[in-house]
């Protein structure tokens, strides 16, 4: 068995992208606010290496504030057509701003602009005042780059449990758990 959680995901990614019709890092991002009370959406992982699993958002959302009050999240990648899925759990720290420019700078100019635009997860009286005020960004930001919006950034989870899930007759399923040791990671199995 690998003793390596990270070149295992990286390996079941790899198969994930060969294999998922859409999305392959797509993930279902669970936070709770400050009371504890949960909340889950689907989200884009679009970083993963030893320090943690990275994505994105307006820092206003939902998932922002919940984040900011309460540091620490689940993440539930689930690749049906490989009968898989990967769970984490861990703490959660904002990227460098740095890191968030150079990823803003790798959108598509819509989604630059949407981003700008959107009050996200605020209410909104109706959708063609959504519209309106991204034509206000798109004439604001004409001919010109789009930079990144001072209320938009990322967020890392740093994993503390990886759970390695893999679907078998009879509900007999494979379960590998691996949890933070110091600076390393000690592994075992979990009864389905």
């Amino acid at each position: 068995m690998s003793t390596d959680p990270h070149a295992l995901f990286e390996e079941w990614l790899a198969e994930a992208r060969l294999a998922e019709p859409n999305d392959p890092t797509a993930v279902a991002l669970a936070t709770a606010d400050a009371q504890g009370r949960p909340s889950v959406r689907m989200v884009l992982m679009k970083g993963h290496d030893e320090s943690g699993f990275v994505f994105y958002t307006n820092l206003d959302s939902r998932k922002g504030g919940e984040l900011a009050a309460n540091p620490s999240a689940a993440l539930l990648f689930h690749w049906k057509s490989l009968r898989r899925q990967v769970r984490v759990e861990g703490p959660v720290e904002p990227v460098s701003d740095a890191e968030a420019d150079s990823y803003f700078a790798t959108r598509g100019r819509d989604s630059q602009l949407g981003a700008w635009a959107s009050d996200q997860s605020r209410p909104l009286d109706a959708r063609p005042i959504f519209e309106a005020r991204y034509e206000e960004m798109r004439s604001r930001f004409e001919g010109r780059d789009v930079p990144r919006p001072p209320r938009w950034g990322g967020w890392r989870v740093r994993p503390v449990r990886i759970e390695f899930w893999n679907d078998r007759a009879h509900r007999l399923h494979e379960r590998r758990l691996f949890t933070r040791a110091g600076e390393g990671w000690s592994e075992g199995l979990l009864y389905p």
